[in-house]
């Protein structure tokens, strides 16, 4: 599943002839379900593992999880700190890819704010969204 994923973000900046090496991509929930702040064998990090491995620039949203906290399986993370969640910020990144659907998270803003999305959690379903803006994943 992981792999899938990573292809649709390429699929998606491939759509605006962008390369993922150098691209800008946040992972929006961290956590490893919705509206928790257990990280603990997350999927997100095997994400931000394989698009940091193909040169992605990763960066993380989750209201739960400010910091990343040390870990066995994936200490190279531990500190990194989650981006503000504001227009100016949200606005930089090549892709905004969703990987937990936490409910706080307003989903109208990800849907005006965002280039590009993937979703792989649907939560874009209900969403006023440009055409041809998200990627089911």
């Amino acid at each position: 599943m992981p792999e899938h994923v990573v292809n649709r973000v390429v699929d998606a900046l491939n759509a605006r002839n962008k390369a993922v090496k150098g691209s800008r991509i946040l992972i929006l929930g961290l956590a490893y379900k919705p509206n928790v702040d257990d990280e603990r064998e997350s999927p997100s990090y095997v994400l931000m593992d394989l698009l940091n491995e193909r040169g992605a620039k990763v960066e993380y949203y989750d209201p739960y999880i400010p910091a990343i906290k040390q870990t066995r399986e994936h200490s190279h993370w531990a500190g990194k700190k989650s981006v503000l969640w504001n227009r100016e910020v949200i606005e930089t990144f090549d892709v905004v890819l969703i990987a937990t659907n936490h409910a706080c998270v307003n989903y109208q803003e990800v849907a005006d704010w965002s280039q590009r999305i993937v979703d792989t959690r649907n939560a874009m379903a209900s969403v006023k969204v440009a055409p041809g803006k998200v990627w089911k994943a």
